[in-house]
């Protein structure tokens, strides 16, 4: 059986994204007079990995009451130690980050913010020591505005130089950087003034913006040529949650406006669709696949946010897929798109060195129905090696066959699940 040469056109957009700022916080980010918007810190070639708190764990400090799970030194040592001792620094995740909730509600006595002594009582540098001596790097989390989004002290804009050298004093590698609280003029100026007091510190400080997130993701609000040039990574759009609804509403917005995130990112610069929730309560096993196989497809930052000291094997299986892995870290770093929708079935497209190519096949039907698929390569606008490739699924982890530009191939998606195939030319 042969399939018809049929080509799905992918419209690559080759719009120039110029500034978006607005006459007045143009003119306050010029009178600032910051020496250099670029963040020359040579971090994250590939998408950055790690475990970050925030979805599990959220804002809960009663440690009296729940020591096991509240945000302290205690459950970020827990999960260094999982991460140095269960296989998951050797993968690559290498990021264990605090997000929200870890400070006083005061700055000390020099402008300086300070962690809970109750729940961090060794400090914020031993905690940086332990964890880098797990081989793992330490992140944190501050906000520029008033208040954190759990309303713990902000970085105001008279303090980003102080708190960016204290995080550098204490060891820190990763600094998420939120907007509550603040405005879109004092967002102008306050996020490529942290980028340019984290690059002074001389310390390498992965910087995530969530800039974006809070200015509706896209321009002309969103000037991404300036993300790129002071930002590592940056949240597009609203906060996961633990369901499948959320993870949908994210990729769903990611497929709608590809034409203007996939030229932003790449290697140093990356769309962060958010954490991964795979571990948790609110998806299937195979939503768990669905998520991780996008987020691949994506290019994503791989950030955990489960327990992983009581993750099920299946869960574990999912997020430590190498051929996953290695699909997600691709040194190309190009984002992958949307080739084809037709409800319930997507089909999603990553282009890899060496002519190689990720293809995604999300079925997000909840009929109970497994969907089957026929398509070809030539289809799939895989078309480069005369004599053929090599297809390999990377959940089922098995050689699937060798394929013709023209031949058939088909696919079994389960509901709210997903195939991702790994293709390499023959040629």
């Amino acid at each position: 059986m042969r399939c018809s040469p049929k080509l799905i056109q992918c419209t690559t957009c080759q719009r120039t994204i110029l500034s978006a700022m607005s006459p007045s916080s143009l003119t306050a980010l010029l009178l600032l007079a910051v020496p250099c918007f670029s963040l020359d810190n040579g971090l994250v070639r590939t998408p950055p990995m790690g475990w970050m708190s925030w979805e599990r764990y959220r804002c809960n400090t009663d440690c009296k009451r729940d020591p096991e799970n509240c945000i302290s030194e205690h459950l970020l040592k827990s999960m260094a130690d999982r991460m140095a001792e269960d296989g998951w620094k050797e993968l690559g995740y290498q990021y264990v980050s605090i997000d929200d909730c870890w400070s006083l509600k005061t700055r000390d006595s020099q402008g300086r913010l300070q962690p809970d002594p109750e729940r961090f009582p060794s400090g914020m540098k031993a905690l940086a020591d332990y964890v880098h001596s797990r081989g793992l790097k330490l992140g944190i989390y501050s906000d520029i505005g008033n208040y954190t989004c759990g309303g713990y002290p902000g970085t105001t804009l008279d303090k980003i130089s102080i708190d960016a050298n204290t995080f550098a004093e204490w060891g820190v590698d990763m600094l998420k950087f939120d907007g509550c609280y603040s405005n879109s003029s004092v967002k102008a100026i306050g996020y490529p003034k942290m980028s340019s007091a984290l690059n002074a510190t001389g310390r390498p400080i992965l910087y995530s913006c969530s800039w974006p997130a809070y200015e509706g993701g896209l321009p002309p609000e969103v000037n991404y040529t300036l993300l790129g040039e002071i930002c590592n990574m940056w949240r597009n759009y609203g906060d996961i949650q633990d369901s499948w609804d959320s993870v949908l509403d994210i990729i769903e917005w990611y497929g709608k406006n590809q034409d203007i995130l996939q030229p932003a990112a790449g290697p140093g610069r990356w769309n962060d669709p958010d954490m991964l929730i795979t571990g948790d309560f609110g998806l299937s096993y195979e939503q768990s696949k669905s998520q991780m196989a996008i987020w691949a497809i994506l290019a994503a930052p791989l950030f955990m946010s489960n327990d992983l000291r009581t993750i099920s094997g299946g869960a574990r299986d999912i997020l430590q897929n190498r051929l996953l892995l290695s699909i997600n870290q691709d040194s190309l770093g190009r984002q992958g798109r949307l080739l084809f929708q037709k409800k319930p079935l997507e089909v999603w497209k990553r282009e890899l060195v060496n002519r190689q190519y990720a293809v995604a096949f999300l079925n997000k039907g909840t009929d109970g129905t497994p969907r089957r698929y026929s398509t070809c390569l030539s289809m799939l606008d895989v078309i480069t090696c005369t004599t053929g490739y090599k297809v390999y699924d990377a959940f089922a982890k098995e050689f699937v066959g060798q394929f013709g530009m023209n031949t058939t191939m088909d696919v079994t998606i389960n509901p709210t699940g997903v195939v991702l195939l790994f293709i390499v030319p023959t040629c």
